[in-house]
Protein backbone atom coordinates (compact mmCIF):
# COMPACT_ATOMS: atom_id res chain seq x y z
CA UNK A 1 0.00 0.00 0.00
CA UNK A 2 1.62 3.29 -1.22
CA UNK A 3 2.03 5.74 1.92
CA UNK A 4 0.25 9.00 2.19
CA UNK A 5 2.37 11.34 1.25
CA UNK A 6 5.87 13.01 1.99
CA UNK A 7 6.10 15.20 5.35
CA UNK A 8 8.29 18.20 6.02
CA UNK A 9 10.83 16.16 7.97
CA UNK A 10 11.06 13.76 5.15
CA UNK A 11 11.21 16.34 2.23
CA UNK A 12 14.14 17.41 4.82
CA UNK A 13 15.86 13.81 4.76
CA UNK A 14 15.37 13.79 1.39
CA UNK A 15 16.83 16.85 0.34
CA UNK A 16 19.93 16.46 2.23
CA UNK A 17 20.34 12.62 0.78
CA UNK A 18 20.87 14.75 -2.39
CA UNK A 19 23.20 17.08 -1.11
CA UNK A 20 25.23 14.03 0.09
CA UNK A 21 24.79 12.36 -3.46
CA UNK A 22 22.22 9.81 -2.66
CA UNK A 23 18.98 9.46 -4.71
CA UNK A 24 16.44 8.30 -2.27
CA UNK A 25 13.78 6.01 -3.51
CA UNK A 26 9.96 6.78 -3.30
CA UNK A 27 6.57 5.05 -4.01
CA UNK A 28 3.63 6.83 -5.60
CA UNK A 29 0.94 7.16 -3.56
CA UNK A 30 -2.87 6.95 -5.13
CA UNK A 31 -3.26 10.99 -5.64
CA UNK A 32 -0.42 9.64 -8.51
CA UNK A 33 -2.87 8.14 -10.47
CA UNK A 34 -2.31 5.31 -12.51
CA UNK A 35 1.32 4.65 -11.00
CA UNK A 36 0.31 4.46 -7.67
CA UNK A 37 2.60 1.77 -5.74
CA UNK A 38 5.41 2.34 -8.65
CA UNK A 39 8.80 2.89 -7.60
CA UNK A 40 10.97 6.19 -8.50
CA UNK A 41 14.07 7.36 -7.42
CA UNK A 42 14.37 11.40 -6.56
CA UNK A 43 17.21 13.06 -8.51
CA UNK A 44 16.52 16.59 -6.98
CA UNK A 45 14.17 19.07 -5.73
CA UNK A 46 13.35 22.76 -7.31
CA UNK A 47 12.18 25.50 -5.96
CA UNK A 48 8.44 25.26 -3.85
CA UNK A 49 7.54 28.52 -3.81
CA UNK A 50 7.36 28.60 -7.77
CA UNK A 51 5.13 25.32 -7.97
CA UNK A 52 3.88 22.72 -5.66
CA UNK A 53 5.43 20.02 -8.01
CA UNK A 54 9.09 20.33 -6.97
CA UNK A 55 9.68 16.88 -6.27
CA UNK A 56 11.54 15.57 -9.49
CA UNK A 57 11.53 11.74 -9.80
CA UNK A 58 13.00 9.11 -12.58
CA UNK A 59 10.77 7.05 -13.34
CA UNK A 60 11.73 4.62 -16.01
CA UNK A 61 13.25 6.87 -18.70
CA UNK A 62 11.33 9.89 -18.12
CA UNK A 63 12.05 12.47 -14.56
CA UNK A 64 9.08 14.36 -13.90
CA UNK A 65 7.87 16.63 -11.20
CA UNK A 66 5.52 15.61 -8.41
CA UNK A 67 3.87 17.24 -5.41
CA UNK A 68 4.95 15.56 -1.65
CA UNK A 69 1.59 14.61 -1.51
CA UNK A 70 2.36 12.26 -4.91
CA UNK A 71 5.23 10.20 -3.55
CA UNK A 72 5.75 8.69 -0.24
CA UNK A 73 9.07 7.13 1.32
CA UNK A 74 9.67 3.72 0.45
CA UNK A 75 9.14 0.83 3.84
CA UNK A 76 11.92 -0.59 5.09
CA UNK A 77 12.27 -3.97 3.59
CA UNK A 78 9.99 -3.42 0.59
CA UNK A 79 12.63 -3.19 -1.80
CA UNK A 80 13.39 -6.56 -0.62
CA UNK A 81 9.92 -8.46 -1.14
CA UNK A 82 9.59 -6.75 -4.20
CA UNK A 83 12.53 -8.54 -5.42
CA UNK A 84 10.73 -12.01 -4.49
CA UNK A 85 9.56 -13.72 -7.75
CA UNK A 86 5.88 -14.38 -8.17
CA UNK A 87 4.01 -17.95 -8.16
CA UNK A 88 0.78 -17.23 -8.93
CA UNK A 89 -0.32 -17.98 -12.87
CA UNK A 90 -0.91 -13.90 -13.45
CA UNK A 91 0.77 -10.68 -13.22
CA UNK A 92 -1.42 -8.60 -11.41
CA UNK A 93 -2.06 -5.15 -13.39
CA UNK A 94 1.18 -5.08 -15.51
CA UNK A 95 -0.03 -5.02 -18.71
CA UNK A 96 -1.81 -1.79 -18.52
CA UNK A 97 1.39 0.02 -18.08
CA UNK A 98 3.68 -1.62 -20.30
CA UNK A 99 6.30 1.68 -20.28
CA UNK A 100 6.57 1.40 -15.96
CA UNK A 101 6.76 -2.14 -15.98
CA UNK A 102 10.56 -2.29 -16.12
CA UNK A 103 10.86 -0.05 -13.50
CA UNK A 104 9.99 -2.97 -11.08
CA UNK A 105 12.50 -5.63 -10.19
CA UNK A 106 9.35 -8.71 -9.10
CA UNK A 107 8.29 -7.98 -12.31
CA UNK A 108 9.15 -9.10 -16.21
CA UNK A 109 9.02 -6.56 -18.54
CA UNK A 110 6.52 -7.62 -21.41
CA UNK A 111 6.11 -5.12 -24.81
CA UNK A 112 2.66 -5.43 -25.14
CA UNK A 113 1.14 -2.61 -26.88
CA UNK A 114 -1.91 -1.01 -24.69
CA UNK A 115 -1.78 2.38 -27.01
CA UNK A 116 -4.67 4.09 -24.76
CA UNK A 117 -2.90 3.54 -21.08
CA UNK A 118 0.37 4.32 -21.96
CA UNK A 119 0.44 8.04 -23.12
CA UNK A 120 -2.32 8.86 -20.48
CA UNK A 121 0.38 7.78 -17.80
CA UNK A 122 3.46 9.49 -18.80
CA UNK A 123 2.42 12.56 -20.27
CA UNK A 124 -0.50 13.10 -17.53
CA UNK A 125 1.52 15.43 -15.24
CA UNK A 126 4.33 17.18 -17.38
CA UNK A 127 1.27 18.42 -20.28
CA UNK A 128 -0.25 20.75 -17.12
CA UNK A 129 3.17 22.36 -16.35
CA UNK A 130 4.29 22.67 -19.94
CA UNK A 131 0.69 24.48 -21.61
CA UNK A 132 0.78 28.10 -20.98
CA UNK A 133 -1.53 30.58 -22.11
CA UNK A 134 -1.41 32.85 -24.42
CA UNK A 135 -1.10 36.13 -24.29
CA UNK A 136 -4.26 37.92 -26.34
CA UNK A 137 -2.37 40.10 -28.95
CA UNK A 138 -3.24 43.96 -28.61
CA UNK A 139 -4.07 46.45 -31.37
CA UNK A 140 -1.36 47.64 -33.79
CA UNK A 141 -0.37 50.80 -32.96
CA UNK A 142 -2.39 54.33 -33.85
CA UNK A 143 -0.54 56.97 -35.18
CA UNK A 144 -2.66 60.70 -35.56
CA UNK A 145 -0.21 63.08 -37.52
CA UNK A 146 -1.04 66.91 -37.35
CA UNK A 147 1.24 68.96 -40.01
CA UNK A 148 1.88 72.42 -41.31
CA UNK A 149 3.37 73.11 -44.75
CA UNK A 150 3.31 75.85 -47.40
CA UNK A 151 0.78 77.58 -45.67
CA UNK A 152 -1.34 74.49 -44.96
CA UNK A 153 -2.59 72.23 -42.02
CA UNK A 154 -3.37 68.78 -42.71
CA UNK A 155 -4.07 65.84 -40.73
CA UNK A 156 -3.15 62.41 -41.25
CA UNK A 157 -3.99 58.86 -39.59
CA UNK A 158 -2.42 55.18 -39.62
CA UNK A 159 -2.74 52.02 -37.52
CA UNK A 160 0.31 49.64 -37.78
CA UNK A 161 0.89 49.56 -41.67
CA UNK A 162 -2.66 50.32 -42.52
CA UNK A 163 -3.11 53.95 -43.92
CA UNK A 164 -6.60 54.87 -42.03
CA UNK A 165 -7.01 59.00 -43.34
CA UNK A 166 -4.58 60.46 -45.99
CA UNK A 167 -3.57 63.88 -45.50
CA UNK A 168 -6.46 66.16 -45.77
CA UNK A 169 -6.31 70.28 -44.60
CA UNK A 170 -8.06 71.26 -41.62
CA UNK A 171 -9.04 74.68 -40.72
CA UNK A 172 -6.15 76.95 -38.50
CA UNK A 173 -8.71 77.39 -35.60
CA UNK A 174 -8.94 73.39 -35.82
CA UNK A 175 -5.59 72.73 -36.05
CA UNK A 176 -4.93 75.25 -32.73
CA UNK A 177 -7.52 73.14 -31.06
CA UNK A 178 -5.37 69.53 -31.30
CA UNK A 179 -2.39 71.70 -30.37
CA UNK A 180 -3.96 72.70 -27.46
CA UNK A 181 -4.27 69.39 -26.18
CA UNK A 182 -0.13 69.04 -26.40
CA UNK A 183 0.76 70.35 -23.40
CA UNK A 184 4.47 71.27 -24.54
CA UNK A 185 5.68 75.24 -24.08
CA UNK A 186 8.00 74.27 -27.42
CA UNK A 187 5.00 73.52 -29.31
CA UNK A 188 2.90 76.32 -28.31
CA UNK A 189 5.85 78.47 -29.27
CA UNK A 190 6.62 77.14 -32.73
CA UNK A 191 2.20 77.62 -33.59
CA UNK A 192 2.24 80.98 -32.49
CA UNK A 193 5.08 81.79 -34.69
CA UNK A 194 3.48 80.09 -37.50
CA UNK A 195 0.45 82.12 -36.96
CA UNK A 196 2.28 85.27 -36.41
CA UNK A 197 3.66 84.65 -39.94
CA UNK A 198 0.63 84.04 -41.03
CA UNK A 199 -1.25 86.97 -40.30
CA UNK A 200 1.60 89.11 -41.29
CA UNK A 201 1.23 87.77 -44.47
CA UNK A 202 -2.23 88.29 -44.74
CA UNK A 203 -2.05 91.65 -43.93
CA UNK A 204 0.10 92.58 -46.77
CA UNK A 205 -2.39 90.32 -48.91
CA UNK A 206 -5.16 92.52 -47.64
CA UNK A 207 -3.17 95.91 -48.12
CA UNK A 208 -2.17 95.10 -51.74
CA UNK A 209 -5.93 94.04 -52.17
CA UNK A 210 -6.95 97.46 -51.22
CA UNK A 211 -4.46 99.72 -53.05
CA UNK A 212 -4.98 98.10 -56.37
CA UNK A 213 -8.54 98.47 -55.46
CA UNK A 214 -8.33 102.13 -54.68
CA UNK A 215 -7.07 102.58 -57.92
CA UNK A 216 -9.55 100.39 -59.75
CA UNK A 217 -12.46 103.00 -58.39
CA UNK A 218 -10.06 105.86 -59.20
CA UNK A 219 -10.00 104.70 -62.34
CA UNK A 220 -13.44 104.29 -62.27
CA UNK A 221 -14.24 107.75 -61.10
CA UNK A 222 -12.80 109.57 -64.13
CA UNK A 223 -14.41 107.17 -66.59
CA UNK A 224 -17.46 108.18 -65.34
CA UNK A 225 -16.81 111.79 -65.34
CA UNK A 226 -15.61 111.48 -69.31
CA UNK A 227 -19.01 110.05 -69.76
Amino acid sequence: MAGQGLSTEEVAGIREALAAGRKPKVVFTASAGQIAGQVGQVVSLTDAAESDEFVVVRFGRDELPFSPADVAVVPRGAGRKAAEPKTGPEEPAAPAEPEFVLDTPAVPAPRRAEPEAAPQVEAAKPARRAVKAAKPKGPAGLTVTLAYAEGEWTVAAQQGAKVLAKPYVVKPAEALRMVALVDVPGVHEAVEQILAAERAEAERQAEKLRAELAEVEARLAELREAG
